[in-house]
């Protein structure tokens, strides 16, 4: 990586910013799925969204496109201050040609990890020190990114999974509810899921579920 930021510092001047822009553009597009998952907010909505729907047993209702898109949003409005720093420190100096490629990555590298280390818990993070052998570190910067990703991507799917277990107990009650009742009145053939699905959704919207679930993730990242 260093030999590469050497050999990128020695291009002519006056084709910096056209290189970097380029360079720029292709990188985000070959990697921006694997930056959208693994070190921003998408996993932990995605996954609650997705317990939302499997609890309520409406199979594909919202689509996968729905849900998805509504992540993708509810993702870039999380991460809106984190991306405003990042276009601030470094990519507009480095479109500006005030700092090297080298610079602007250190520089956009700090928001990103403050966000990531202040939703990492420290058990998941110890662990990838650990196995690395790497020394604990003094502050957030000092934690390479190569362990700080996969410790917060473990932490996240446990606050997920948290999340949707809680999501998970008022409709398992009232699938066992109606799943007594039939059992009483001798009607073991019919399925309870068929009669609980309608008082469950009647439960979701008078609660309005959607509000109370999207105010608890936006809540969970304050």
């Amino acid at each position: 990586m260093n030999e590469f930021m050497q050999m990128f510092n020695q291009v002519a001047p006056e084709n910096v910013s056209t290189s970097v822009k380029l360079l720029l553009l292709l990188t985000v597009l070959s990697i921006a799925p694997g930056i959208l998952i693994m070190m921003t907010c998408f996993t932990r909505i995605i996954i609650v969204l997705s317990f939302v729907r499997t609890s309520l047993g409406t199979q594909q209702m919202p689509p996968n496109q729905v849900l998805i898109g509504l992540a993708m949003f509810l993702t870039f409005f999380i991460m809106a201050p984190t991306f405003k720093e990042i276009n601030d420190q470094a990519l507009q100096p480095l479109f500006s040609e005030k700092i090297n490629l080298e610079q602007a990555y250190e520089r956009a590298s700090v928001p990103i990890k403050e966000f990531m280390s202040k939703h990492t818990r420290q058990k998941d993070l110890a662990l990838f020190l650990s196995y690395s052998g790497a020394k604990k570190p003094k502050t957030v910067q000092d934690i390479p990114l190569s362990t700080l990703v996969p410790a917060f991507a473990i932490s996240e799917i446990k606050t997920a999974f948290q999340m949707g277990f809680m999501i998970f107990i008022p409709f398992l009650v009232i699938d066992m509810i109606v799943a007594s009742v039939l059992m009483s009145m001798g009607m073991m053939m019919l399925p309870p899921v068929m009669i609980s699905l309608p008082f469950k959704i009647l439960l979701f919207v008078l609660v309005d579920g959607w509000y109370l679930v999207v105010k608890s993730l936006l809540e969970s990242f304050q």
